[in-house]
C-alpha cells in the first residue's frame, strides 16, 4: 500500500534534518574554537599606562604579569576604574600586617590612617619600594623641609637618607628610631671615643638629642640653637655632680635655688608683684631646658606651643584665633613671661596694649558717643584675647555678651515677634560696638537705619500715597525695633496704635454699625501702612479691596447683572462705621434716593402708588446684583411675582 504524497514529503523532510545535524556534530573542534570570543588584556586598550609601566625600574609583581584583575575589577566600556577594596585592607591581603609592623606600639601615621599610597605607587616607580618621590625625598610631601636642611647637616641624613635611623613602617620606639636612641648614636658616635669624652667632659652621656638636633643645626655639631652656657662651654659639673660621682647626673641644688646661683630672680621678674606660678614655686624648668632648645631662651617648645602645655583652653583652635597666639613672639607679645604689674600678667594696662596694635579701630572708635567698655579701654569685656569662634573674636553670641550688662533687655527684646537681627543675635547689625555719632550708638539716623535691610520699602512709586509717620521717617513711632508681642513688631496692637492719631474713627466705634475688620482692630485688610497707590492708603480699589472678603458677592457679580453702584461700594456703604445696618449713613430708601427719583409717575405706577417713604427698597430687590433685570431677588412671593398684590393686600387711598 502506497504512503499519502504529504506524509511522504514530510519523512523525507525530517531524514534531511537529522543527517545536517550529524554532520554538525561531526565538524573539527578547531572550526568550534574559531566561533569564540577572544577576550582582551586590559593593556591592550590601556596602552599609555601599559608604556609607562614598561618603563617602570620597580613594578608591582601583578603590573609585571599583566594581571590586573588581582586588583581591579573589570569594567567594559564604563569609564570607571574599581578596586575590588578600597584603603589598607586590600594591601594586606598579599602584604600581611604583622610584616609591616601594624602590631607594633609606634606606627606611622599614614599607614595607621589606611593610606599606602601616600607613600607608595601601587603600580611601580623607578625608586625602590615603589615609592612615590626620591629616596629621602618622599618623607618632605609631609614633613617641612627647612629643619632637615639647615647650614650644618647630619652626615648620616646627608648620605643614607631617613632610614639611616628611621623604620618606614613601625618600630617598636618613639619617633620610628629603629633601635633605641642611645644605641642608635652608639653605631657611629662611640661614647669610649677620646673626643667624644673630651667634649661631654667624661660624663656618661646616653640622650644625645637633649642638645643635638638629629637632623640638622645652623651651628657646629649640630647643638640645637639656643644652649645653655655651661653646655657649651662643657662646664657639665656648674649644676651636676662630679663624672665620676655614684650619681653623675644628680643636680648640686633642687630647683630653681640651682638656677639663682648665676640668674638674679629679682632681675628677671622686676619685683613684680604679680608673678607666673612656675616662678612663683622656682620651678624653672617647667617652661626651660636645662640644656639645649631650637627656641630662644632654652624655652621648651616655641611660642605659644610652650604656654599650651599648661594654658589648653587659651591655645585652642579657633575660627577667629588672635594674630598675636600663632605669632613667632606668641604669648609673649601682651604677657610677661615671669611676672608683672597688671592683672593675667599682661605686659602693660589693657587698653595701651590693645592700642599698641589696634590704634586705628581705637581712633575709629573715639566718637561723640562711645561703648562704655571701650572708653574704658576694657576690651575683653567683648572680646576673647586669644581667640574665638565668632566673628571679631567675640567672646560669646553678640546678644549673649550685650545682654551681660544689659540685664533687663534679654526680657523686653525677646518677644513673640522679634527683630531678625536680635534673633539672630546680631546686635552690630544696627549698633556700632565701639562709639559712633547717633544716639544708642546707632550706625545711621532713624529711618535710613532701616532702610539698609528694608530698601525696597523706601523705593519711590509714581503718585503713591505716604502714611504721614512713613513719610516723616518715624519707623519707631509705629514699630519696636527689638521686640514685641504684636505681629509686625508693632507697639501695641493695630486698633489702639491707629487710634492714637486717627481720633475721628475712633469715636465712630461707638456707632451702631461698625465694619468687622475695623472693629476687630484689622486696620491692615484694608489700608497699606506705609504707602499705596490708592486713595486713602488702601491696599486696592473697589469692589476689588471689599470683594477679597466678601466672597459670595463676589460670585455672584460674575454671573449676574450687577447693581451700577456696586462698583463703588462707597457710593451707599461707609468704611469704618455708620449709624445705620449695612455700614449705610442713612435709611435704605433715602441711599436710593440719591440716583432713583421717587417722584416721577413711572416709579409711583412700578410701585402701585405707595408712599416712597413707606416702601423698604431690599425687601423685594437685591441691591447688588440678581439674575433679574430689575434686581428682583430669587425668590419672589407668586402674587408679589404677577403683580397681585391686591390679593393679600388692601390698599387704601391712604395707603397711596
Amino acid at each position: 500500500m502506497r504512503m499519502p504524497a504529504s506524509r511522504e514529503r514530510l519523512s523525507r523532510a525530517v531524514v534531511r534534518f537529522a543527517v545536517l545535524a550529524l554532520a554538525c556534530l561531526a565538524l573539527p573542534s578547531a572550526a568550534t574554537a574559531q566561533m569564540k570570543f577572544k577576550q582582551k588584556d586590559c593593556l591592550d586598550c590601556h596602552t599609555k599606562q601599559a608604556d609607562q609601566y614598561a618603563g617602570y625600574k620597580y613594578a608591582h609583581p601583578a603590573v609585571r604579569e599583566k594581571k590586573c584583575e588581582e586588583c581591579h575589577l573589570r569594567h567594559g566600556l564604563v569609564p570607571k576604574l574599581l578596586l575590588k577594596e578600597s584603603g589598607n585592607g586590600f594591601c594586606y591581603r598579599c602584604h600581611k600586617r604583622e610584616a609591616i609592623g601594624m602590631d607594633k606600639p609606634n606606627v606611622h601615621s599614614v599607614l595607621r590612617k589606611g593610606a599606602c599610597i601616600t607613600c607608595h605607587d601601587a603600580h611601580g616607580s623607578n625608586t625602590q619600594h615603589m615609592l612615590k618621590g626620591e629616596e629621602g625625598k618622599t618623607c618632605f610631601s609631609c614633613h617641612k623641609r627647612e629643619p632637615f636642611e639647615k647650614k650644618v647637616v647630619h652626615a648620616v641624613l646627608a648620605k643614607d637618607g631617613c632610614r639611616a635611623c628611621h623604620l618606614a613602617h613601625a618600630s617598636s620606639e618613639k619617633k620610628l628610631l629603629s633601635a633605641p636612641e642611645a644605641k642608635l648614636c652608639a653605631t657611629c658616635h662611640a661614647a669610649t671615643a677620646p673626643g667624644f669624652q673630651k667634649a661631654h667632659a667624661k660624663y656618661p652621656v646616653a640622650t644625645c638629642t637633649n642638645c643635638h638636633d638629629p637632623h640638622s643645626a645652623s651651628g657646629k655639631k649640630l647643638l640645637k640653637d639656643s644652649v645653655h652656657p655651661p653646655v657649651a662651654d662643657a662646664s657639665c659639673d656648674a649644676c651636676h655632680a662630679a663624672p665620676t660621682s655614684e650619681k653623675p647626673f644628680g643636680v648640686t641644688e633642687a630647683g630653681g635655688k640651682l638656677c639663682a646661683n648665676c640668674h638674679d630672680a629679682a632681675s628677671l621678674d622686676n619685683k613684680a608683684p604679680i608673678q607666673h606660678t612656675p616662678v612663683k614655686r622656682e620651678e624653672c624648668l617647667a617652661c626651660h631646658d636645662p640644656h639645649a632648645s631650637d627656641s630662644p631662651k632654652l624655652a621648651r617648645a616655641a611660642g605659644s606651643e610652650l604656654c599650651a602645655r599648661c594654658h589648653k583652653n587659651e591655645s585652642r583652635k579657633v575660627a577667629a584665633p588672635h594674630k598675636p597666639v600663632s605669632s613667632p613672639t606668641g604669648c609673649r607679645t601682651c604677657h610677661a613671661v615671669h611676672g608683672a604689674k597688671e592683672k593675667n600678667l599682661l605686659a602693660k594696662k589693657p587698653d595701651v596694649l590693645c592700642k599698641d596694635c589696634h590704634a586705628k579701630t581705637i581712633q575709629a572708635g573715639t566718637r561723640k558717643v562711645m561703648h562704655a567698655p571701650f572708653a574704658s579701654g576694657d576690651c575683653t569685656t567683648c572680646h576673647d584675647p586669644h581667640g574665638s569662634d565668632q566673628k571679631g573674636m567675640m567672646s560669646g553670641r553678640q546678644d549673649k555678651i550685650c545682654f551681660g550688662c544689659h540685664t533687663d533687655a534679654e526680657q523686653k527684646f525677646v518677644k513673640t515677634h522679634t527683630h531678625r537681627p536680635v534673633l539672630e543675635g546680631k546686635c552690630s547689625a544696627c549698633h556700632v560696638p565701639h562709639g559712633g555719632d547717633e544716639p544708642k550708638l546707632l550706625k545711621t539716623n532713624g529711618w535710613r537705619l532701616c532702610k539698609e535691610c528694608h530698601e525696597s520699602l523706601f523705593k519711590e512709586s509714581a503718585g503713591a500715597t505716604n502714611h504721614k509717620p512713613f513719610n516723616d521717617g518715624n519707623c519707631l513711632g509705629c514699630h519696636d525695633p527689638h521686640g514685641s508681642n504684636n505681629p509686625g513688631l508693632l507697639l501695641a496692637d493695630q486698633k489702639t496704635l491707629c487710634l492714637k492719631c486717627h481720633t475721628k474713627e475712633k469715636q465712630a466705634l461707638e456707632s451702631p454699625s461698625v465694619h468687622a475688620a475695623f472693629g476687630g482692630g484689622d486696620c491692615t485688610k484694608c489700608h497699606n501702612p506705609h504707602k499705596a497707590g490708592f486713595k486713602s492708603l488702601l491696599v486696592a480699589k473697589p469692589p476689588d479691596l471689599c470683594l477679597s472678603c466678601h466672597k459670595p458677592l463676589q460670585q455672584r457679580l460674575a454671573t449676574e447683572s450687577r447693581h451700577a453702584p456696586v462698583d463703588d461700594c462707597l457710593t451707599c456703604h461707609q468704611p469704618h462705621a455708620a449709624p445705620k445696618p449695612k455700614l449705610l449713613s442713612q435709611p435704605i430708601g433715602e441711599v436710593c434716593e440719591q440716583c432713583h427719583s421717587t417722584g416721577e409717575k413711572a416709579f409711583a405706577t412700578a410701585h402701585l402708588g405707595i408712599d416712597p417713604k413707606k416702601v423698604a427698597c431690599a425687601s423685594c430687590h437685591d441691591p447688588h446684583s440678581s439674575r433679574d433685570p430689575k434686581l428682583f431677588k430669587k425668590v419672589g412671593h407668586p402674587p408679589f411675582v404677577a403683580r397681585q398684590c391686591d390679593g393679600c393686600h388692601v390698599v387704601s387711598s391712604e395707603a397711596k
